[in-house]
Protein backbone atom coordinates (compact mmCIF):
# COMPACT_ATOMS: atom_id res chain seq x y z
CA UNK A 1 0.00 0.00 0.00
CA UNK A 2 1.03 3.62 -0.62
CA UNK A 3 0.54 6.49 1.91
CA UNK A 4 -3.09 6.78 1.01
CA UNK A 5 -3.63 2.83 1.77
CA UNK A 6 -4.42 1.88 -1.87
CA UNK A 7 -3.41 -1.62 -2.12
CA UNK A 8 -1.37 -2.91 -5.25
CA UNK A 9 -3.09 -6.37 -7.57
CA UNK A 10 -0.75 -8.08 -5.93
CA UNK A 11 -1.33 -7.07 -2.12
CA UNK A 12 -5.12 -7.57 -2.63
CA UNK A 13 -4.16 -11.07 -4.01
CA UNK A 14 -2.54 -11.68 -0.72
CA UNK A 15 -4.90 -10.51 1.45
CA UNK A 16 -7.41 -13.00 -0.60
CA UNK A 17 -5.65 -15.54 -0.12
CA UNK A 18 -4.92 -15.24 3.20
CA UNK A 19 -8.89 -14.68 3.69
CA UNK A 20 -9.45 -17.87 2.33
CA UNK A 21 -7.46 -19.99 4.30
CA UNK A 22 -8.54 -18.13 7.38
CA UNK A 23 -12.04 -18.62 6.33
CA UNK A 24 -11.39 -22.20 7.17
CA UNK A 25 -11.75 -21.20 11.26
CA UNK A 26 -14.60 -19.78 12.62
CA UNK A 27 -15.82 -17.85 15.10
CA UNK A 28 -16.43 -21.21 17.39
CA UNK A 29 -12.41 -22.83 16.26
CA UNK A 30 -11.04 -19.83 17.90
CA UNK A 31 -13.80 -19.83 21.15
CA UNK A 32 -13.04 -23.71 21.88
CA UNK A 33 -9.19 -23.18 21.73
CA UNK A 34 -9.97 -20.09 24.43
CA UNK A 35 -11.14 -22.01 26.29
CA UNK A 36 -9.00 -25.08 26.07
CA UNK A 37 -6.10 -23.50 25.62
CA UNK A 38 -4.81 -25.55 22.85
CA UNK A 39 -2.39 -24.60 20.57
CA UNK A 40 -3.90 -23.32 17.07
CA UNK A 41 -1.84 -26.49 15.34
CA UNK A 42 -4.53 -26.85 12.22
CA UNK A 43 -4.52 -22.96 11.69
CA UNK A 44 -0.59 -22.81 11.66
CA UNK A 45 0.09 -25.83 9.88
CA UNK A 46 -2.31 -23.90 7.13
CA UNK A 47 -0.84 -20.95 7.21
CA UNK A 48 2.58 -22.61 6.90
CA UNK A 49 1.50 -24.45 4.09
CA UNK A 50 0.26 -21.39 2.27
CA UNK A 51 3.67 -19.98 2.60
CA UNK A 52 3.02 -17.18 4.84
CA UNK A 53 5.20 -17.69 7.38
CA UNK A 54 7.83 -16.47 5.02
CA UNK A 55 5.90 -13.58 3.67
CA UNK A 56 9.20 -11.18 4.57
CA UNK A 57 12.00 -13.85 4.31
CA UNK A 58 14.80 -14.01 1.55
CA UNK A 59 13.60 -15.79 -1.24
CA UNK A 60 17.07 -18.04 -1.39
CA UNK A 61 15.75 -19.53 1.93
CA UNK A 62 12.63 -20.48 0.69
CA UNK A 63 10.96 -16.93 1.93
CA UNK A 64 8.60 -14.83 -0.69
CA UNK A 65 10.82 -11.76 -0.07
CA UNK A 66 8.13 -9.55 0.19
CA UNK A 67 8.58 -6.46 2.71
CA UNK A 68 7.04 -5.02 6.09
CA UNK A 69 3.75 -3.95 4.08
CA UNK A 70 2.84 -7.25 2.93
CA UNK A 71 3.93 -9.03 6.27
CA UNK A 72 1.39 -6.06 7.74
CA UNK A 73 -1.65 -7.40 5.24
CA UNK A 74 -1.23 -10.77 5.83
CA UNK A 75 -1.23 -10.12 10.15
CA UNK A 76 -4.39 -7.58 9.61
CA UNK A 77 -6.13 -9.87 7.79
CA UNK A 78 -5.78 -12.89 10.17
CA UNK A 79 -6.75 -10.78 13.14
CA UNK A 80 -9.47 -8.77 11.14
CA UNK A 81 -11.03 -12.73 10.41
CA UNK A 82 -12.19 -13.08 14.10
CA UNK A 83 -8.41 -15.07 14.90
CA UNK A 84 -7.21 -11.84 16.69
CA UNK A 85 -4.43 -12.17 19.00
CA UNK A 86 -5.00 -15.94 19.42
CA UNK A 87 -4.29 -16.15 15.45
CA UNK A 88 -1.85 -14.11 15.20
CA UNK A 89 0.32 -14.50 18.02
CA UNK A 90 0.23 -18.10 16.80
CA UNK A 91 2.35 -17.05 13.79
CA UNK A 92 3.45 -13.37 14.58
CA UNK A 93 6.71 -14.35 15.71
CA UNK A 94 7.69 -16.29 12.60
CA UNK A 95 7.40 -13.07 10.27
CA UNK A 96 9.99 -10.77 12.11
CA UNK A 97 11.19 -12.68 14.78
CA UNK A 98 14.15 -14.35 12.95
CA UNK A 99 15.27 -10.87 11.22
CA UNK A 100 18.40 -10.66 13.29
CA UNK A 101 19.50 -14.45 12.30
CA UNK A 102 19.00 -13.47 8.60
CA UNK A 103 20.98 -10.41 8.72
CA UNK A 104 23.30 -10.96 11.08
CA UNK A 105 23.06 -14.70 11.49
CA UNK A 106 26.27 -17.23 9.33
CA UNK A 107 25.55 -18.33 5.88
CA UNK A 108 25.29 -21.66 8.03
CA UNK A 109 22.76 -20.39 10.42
CA UNK A 110 20.52 -18.65 7.87
CA UNK A 111 20.37 -21.55 5.95
CA UNK A 112 20.44 -24.38 7.83
CA UNK A 113 17.74 -22.54 10.54
CA UNK A 114 15.51 -19.77 8.44
CA UNK A 115 13.83 -22.45 5.67
CA UNK A 116 13.16 -24.99 9.02
CA UNK A 117 11.32 -22.07 10.70
CA UNK A 118 9.33 -20.64 7.47
CA UNK A 119 8.16 -24.10 6.74
CA UNK A 120 7.35 -24.47 10.39
CA UNK A 121 8.77 -27.62 10.38
CA UNK A 122 11.63 -25.73 13.54
CA UNK A 123 9.62 -23.53 16.40
CA UNK A 124 11.06 -20.87 17.94
CA UNK A 125 10.83 -18.65 21.09
CA UNK A 126 12.43 -15.32 21.60
CA UNK A 127 13.71 -14.62 25.42
CA UNK A 128 14.00 -10.59 25.91
CA UNK A 129 12.53 -9.51 29.06
CA UNK A 130 13.04 -9.91 32.62
CA UNK A 131 11.25 -9.87 35.57
CA UNK A 132 13.67 -6.93 37.18
CA UNK A 133 14.77 -5.09 33.96
CA UNK A 134 11.41 -4.55 32.06
CA UNK A 135 11.84 -2.46 28.86
CA UNK A 136 15.09 -1.18 30.13
CA UNK A 137 17.04 -4.10 27.94
CA UNK A 138 20.20 -2.43 29.21
CA UNK A 139 20.31 -3.64 32.68
CA UNK A 140 19.33 -7.38 32.03
CA UNK A 141 20.86 -9.56 34.36
CA UNK A 142 20.97 -12.72 32.80
CA UNK A 143 24.92 -13.84 31.72
CA UNK A 144 26.62 -15.96 29.15
CA UNK A 145 29.65 -17.01 30.49
CA UNK A 146 32.68 -18.44 28.29
CA UNK A 147 33.76 -21.45 28.83
CA UNK A 148 37.42 -22.33 28.24
CA UNK A 149 36.09 -24.05 25.46
CA UNK A 150 34.43 -21.35 23.85
CA UNK A 151 30.62 -22.40 24.26
CA UNK A 152 28.89 -20.56 27.07
CA UNK A 153 26.32 -21.50 30.32
CA UNK A 154 23.54 -19.28 30.83
CA UNK A 155 22.37 -18.11 34.29
CA UNK A 156 19.66 -15.96 34.92
CA UNK A 157 15.42 -15.69 34.05
CA UNK A 158 13.00 -14.61 31.44
CA UNK A 159 9.48 -13.61 31.61
CA UNK A 160 6.98 -13.30 29.31
CA UNK A 161 8.44 -15.35 26.48
CA UNK A 162 5.62 -16.69 24.35
CA UNK A 163 5.28 -20.04 22.98
CA UNK A 164 7.92 -21.83 24.72
CA UNK A 165 5.81 -24.58 25.62
CA UNK A 166 6.34 -26.01 21.96
CA UNK A 167 9.70 -24.37 20.66
CA UNK A 168 12.28 -26.27 20.02
CA UNK A 169 14.83 -23.19 19.19
CA UNK A 170 15.27 -20.20 21.07
CA UNK A 171 16.77 -16.83 20.03
CA UNK A 172 17.59 -15.01 23.49
CA UNK A 173 19.83 -12.04 24.37
CA UNK A 174 22.15 -12.19 27.53
CA UNK A 175 25.16 -10.05 28.73
CA UNK A 176 28.49 -11.58 28.02
CA UNK A 177 30.36 -8.59 29.47
CA UNK A 178 29.95 -6.99 32.91
CA UNK A 179 28.03 -3.66 32.60
CA UNK A 180 30.40 -2.22 34.19
CA UNK A 181 33.58 -3.15 31.62
CA UNK A 182 31.59 -1.47 28.84
CA UNK A 183 31.35 1.87 27.32
CA UNK A 184 28.01 1.88 26.81
CA UNK A 185 25.37 0.27 28.95
CA UNK A 186 23.73 -1.48 26.25
CA UNK A 187 27.53 -2.78 25.09
CA UNK A 188 27.98 -6.19 26.22
CA UNK A 189 25.14 -8.17 25.49
CA UNK A 190 25.31 -11.02 22.80
CA UNK A 191 22.32 -12.79 20.69
CA UNK A 192 22.28 -17.02 20.78
CA UNK A 193 20.11 -18.91 18.86
CA UNK A 194 19.96 -22.46 20.14
CA UNK A 195 18.54 -25.64 21.28
CA UNK A 196 15.50 -25.22 23.30
CA UNK A 197 14.99 -27.96 26.18
CA UNK A 198 11.65 -26.48 28.64
CA UNK A 199 12.81 -28.61 30.73
CA UNK A 200 16.34 -27.54 31.70
CA UNK A 201 14.98 -24.07 31.26
CA UNK A 202 12.57 -24.63 33.69
CA UNK A 203 9.74 -23.04 31.58
CA UNK A 204 6.23 -22.79 33.27
CA UNK A 205 3.13 -21.32 31.63
CA UNK A 206 2.05 -17.55 33.12
CA UNK A 207 -1.40 -17.93 33.80
CA UNK A 208 -3.16 -14.61 32.32
CA UNK A 209 -6.01 -12.60 31.26
CA UNK A 210 -6.57 -13.64 27.29
CA UNK A 211 -4.89 -15.52 24.59
CA UNK A 212 -4.77 -18.51 26.46
CA UNK A 213 -4.09 -20.96 23.87
CA UNK A 214 -0.35 -18.92 22.79
CA UNK A 215 0.74 -19.43 26.57
CA UNK A 216 3.44 -16.72 27.74
CA UNK A 217 5.98 -18.30 30.54
CA UNK A 218 8.89 -17.71 33.02
CA UNK A 219 12.23 -19.07 32.43
CA UNK A 220 14.94 -20.03 35.07
CA UNK A 221 18.44 -20.79 33.84
CA UNK A 222 20.84 -22.62 35.69
CA UNK A 223 24.15 -23.37 34.12
CA UNK A 224 22.13 -23.91 30.26
CA UNK A 225 24.39 -24.84 28.00
CA UNK A 226 25.21 -22.81 24.29
CA UNK A 227 27.41 -24.38 22.00
CA UNK A 228 29.60 -21.25 20.58
CA UNK A 229 28.23 -21.71 17.03
CA UNK A 230 25.05 -20.50 18.21
CA UNK A 231 26.46 -17.04 18.85
CA UNK A 232 24.79 -14.27 16.33
CA UNK A 233 27.59 -12.13 14.69
CA UNK A 234 29.60 -10.43 17.60
CA UNK A 235 29.42 -11.00 20.78
CA UNK A 236 28.55 -7.96 22.50
CA UNK A 237 26.38 -6.73 20.13
CA UNK A 238 23.22 -8.44 20.58
CA UNK A 239 20.99 -5.22 21.50
CA UNK A 240 22.74 -3.46 18.33
CA UNK A 241 21.03 -6.65 16.46
CA UNK A 242 17.61 -6.68 18.08
CA UNK A 243 16.96 -2.58 17.14
CA UNK A 244 16.52 -3.71 13.77
CA UNK A 245 13.42 -5.37 14.66
CA UNK A 246 11.66 -3.11 17.12
CA UNK A 247 9.87 -1.07 14.49
CA UNK A 248 8.45 -3.97 12.48
CA UNK A 249 7.69 -5.73 15.23
CA UNK A 250 5.40 -1.89 16.84
CA UNK A 251 3.94 -1.86 13.05
CA UNK A 252 2.64 -5.57 13.27
CA UNK A 253 1.15 -5.58 16.96
CA UNK A 254 -0.22 -2.13 15.14
CA UNK A 255 -1.86 -4.04 12.47
CA UNK A 256 -3.16 -6.51 14.68
CA UNK A 257 -4.74 -4.11 16.77
CA UNK A 258 -6.59 -2.56 14.36
CA UNK A 259 -7.65 -5.78 12.53
CA UNK A 260 -9.27 -6.97 15.82
CA UNK A 261 -10.95 -3.99 16.27
CA UNK A 262 -12.37 -4.47 12.74
CA UNK A 263 -13.81 -7.42 13.75
CA UNK A 264 -15.56 -6.25 17.04
CA UNK A 265 -17.05 -3.50 15.20
CA UNK A 266 -18.14 -5.75 12.46
CA UNK A 267 -19.90 -7.77 15.39
CA UNK A 268 -21.19 -5.01 16.55
CA UNK A 269 -22.71 -3.49 13.78
CA UNK A 270 -24.52 -6.75 12.39
CA UNK A 271 -25.95 -6.77 16.04
CA UNK A 272 -26.96 -2.83 16.27
CA UNK A 273 -29.12 -3.77 12.85
CA UNK A 274 -30.34 -7.45 14.32
CA UNK A 275 -31.64 -6.29 18.07
CA UNK A 276 -34.53 -4.74 18.36
CA UNK A 277 -35.63 -3.02 21.60
CA UNK A 278 -38.89 -0.56 21.99
CA UNK A 279 -39.73 -1.75 18.23
CA UNK A 280 -36.65 -0.45 16.55
CA UNK A 281 -33.38 -1.41 15.63
CA UNK A 282 -30.98 -0.64 18.67
CA UNK A 283 -28.57 1.22 15.97
CA UNK A 284 -30.99 3.22 15.18
CA UNK A 285 -30.33 4.94 18.38
CA UNK A 286 -27.68 7.75 18.19
CA UNK A 287 -26.27 6.36 21.86
CA UNK A 288 -25.45 2.68 19.97
CA UNK A 289 -24.45 4.73 16.60
CA UNK A 290 -22.00 7.23 17.23
CA UNK A 291 -19.49 5.65 19.58
CA UNK A 292 -19.94 2.63 16.53
CA UNK A 293 -18.99 5.38 14.09
CA UNK A 294 -16.37 7.41 15.81
CA UNK A 295 -14.36 4.16 16.52
CA UNK A 296 -14.62 3.28 12.51
CA UNK A 297 -12.85 6.39 11.96
CA UNK A 298 -10.38 5.92 14.58
CA UNK A 299 -9.42 2.67 13.38
CA UNK A 300 -9.18 3.91 9.84
CA UNK A 301 -6.76 6.44 11.00
CA UNK A 302 -5.06 3.81 12.57
CA UNK A 303 -4.56 1.86 9.85
CA UNK A 304 -3.26 4.40 7.57
CA UNK A 305 -0.85 5.35 9.59
CA UNK A 306 0.64 1.63 10.49
CA UNK A 307 0.71 1.54 6.31
CA UNK A 308 2.68 4.56 6.23
CA UNK A 309 5.06 3.12 8.82
CA UNK A 310 5.41 -0.17 6.56
CA UNK A 311 5.71 2.00 3.47
CA UNK A 312 8.99 4.03 4.36
CA UNK A 313 10.12 0.70 6.24
CA UNK A 314 10.43 -0.98 2.78
CA UNK A 315 11.86 2.10 1.53
CA UNK A 316 14.96 2.15 3.79
CA UNK A 317 13.36 5.16 5.33
CA UNK A 318 13.30 6.08 8.90
CA UNK A 319 9.85 5.18 10.58
CA UNK A 320 10.18 5.14 14.58
CA UNK A 321 7.60 7.93 14.51
CA UNK A 322 5.22 6.65 11.95
CA UNK A 323 6.20 2.60 13.97
CA UNK A 324 5.89 3.96 17.23
CA UNK A 325 2.41 6.37 16.75
CA UNK A 326 1.00 3.33 14.77
CA UNK A 327 1.47 1.12 17.50
CA UNK A 328 0.03 3.80 20.01
CA UNK A 329 -3.25 4.48 17.89
CA UNK A 330 -3.63 1.14 16.64
CA UNK A 331 -3.61 -0.19 20.45
CA UNK A 332 -6.31 2.82 21.40
CA UNK A 333 -8.30 2.46 18.59
CA UNK A 334 -8.33 -1.38 18.96
CA UNK A 335 -9.17 -1.68 22.12
CA UNK A 336 -11.87 1.04 22.14
CA UNK A 337 -13.48 -0.85 19.37
CA UNK A 338 -13.22 -4.10 21.22
CA UNK A 339 -14.77 -2.17 24.30
CA UNK A 340 -17.67 -0.02 22.46
CA UNK A 341 -18.63 -4.00 20.97
CA UNK A 342 -19.31 -4.85 23.91
CA UNK A 343 -21.36 -2.44 25.40
CA UNK A 344 -23.28 -2.35 22.16
CA UNK A 345 -24.44 -5.80 22.93
CA UNK A 346 -25.83 -4.85 26.34
CA UNK A 347 -25.46 -7.78 28.66
CA UNK A 348 -25.02 -10.37 25.74
CA UNK A 349 -21.62 -8.52 25.03
CA UNK A 350 -20.33 -10.03 28.52
CA UNK A 351 -21.60 -13.96 27.36
CA UNK A 352 -18.96 -15.82 25.16
CA UNK A 353 -21.74 -16.90 23.09
CA UNK A 354 -21.22 -13.89 20.85
CA UNK A 355 -17.31 -13.34 20.88
CA UNK A 356 -16.75 -9.85 22.02
CA UNK A 357 -15.83 -10.46 25.06
CA UNK A 358 -12.69 -12.45 24.21
CA UNK A 359 -12.09 -9.79 21.48
CA UNK A 360 -12.11 -6.95 24.15
CA UNK A 361 -9.21 -8.98 26.67
CA UNK A 362 -7.04 -10.36 23.77
CA UNK A 363 -7.06 -6.16 23.08
CA UNK A 364 -5.83 -5.49 26.37
CA UNK A 365 -2.20 -6.95 25.10
CA UNK A 366 -1.58 -4.29 22.34
CA UNK A 367 -1.86 -1.79 25.03
CA UNK A 368 0.99 -3.30 27.34
CA UNK A 369 3.37 -5.11 24.99
CA UNK A 370 5.87 -5.26 23.57
CA UNK A 371 6.36 -1.65 24.87
CA UNK A 372 3.86 0.64 26.81
CA UNK A 373 1.60 3.29 25.99
CA UNK A 374 3.98 5.47 27.96
CA UNK A 375 7.38 5.10 26.49
CA UNK A 376 6.10 5.91 23.04
CA UNK A 377 4.98 8.85 24.12
CA UNK A 378 8.41 9.25 25.66
CA UNK A 379 9.98 8.42 22.74
CA UNK A 380 7.54 10.95 20.43
CA UNK A 381 7.67 13.35 22.60
CA UNK A 382 11.73 13.41 23.17
CA UNK A 383 12.15 12.17 19.28
CA UNK A 384 10.19 14.20 17.64
CA UNK A 385 9.33 16.97 19.44
CA UNK A 386 12.62 18.11 20.62
CA UNK A 387 11.43 17.33 24.66
CA UNK A 388 13.81 17.03 27.33
CA UNK A 389 14.09 13.38 28.29
CA UNK A 390 12.20 12.42 31.43
CA UNK A 391 13.94 8.91 32.59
Amino acid sequence: MNFIGEPTEDQLAIKDAVERTCSQFDDEYWRDIDETGEWPEAFTKAMAEGGWLGVAMPEEVGGAGLGLTEASIVMHTVARSGAGFSGASAIHLNIFGPKPLEIFGSEEQRNVHLPKIISGEQKMCFAVTEPNSGLDTSNLESKAEKQPNGDYKLYGRKIWTTGAQRADKILIIARTTPKDQCSKPYLGLSLFYTDFDKVKAGATPIPKMGRKAVECNMLFFDGYEIPKEDLIGEEGQGFKYLLHGLNPERVLFAVEAIGLGQAALAKATQYANERRVFGRAIGQNQGIAHPLAKSWAELEAAELMAYKAASKFDQKLDCGAEANAAKYLGAEAGFKACETAVLSHGGMGYAREYHVERYMREAMLARIAPVSREMILNYISERVLGLPKSY
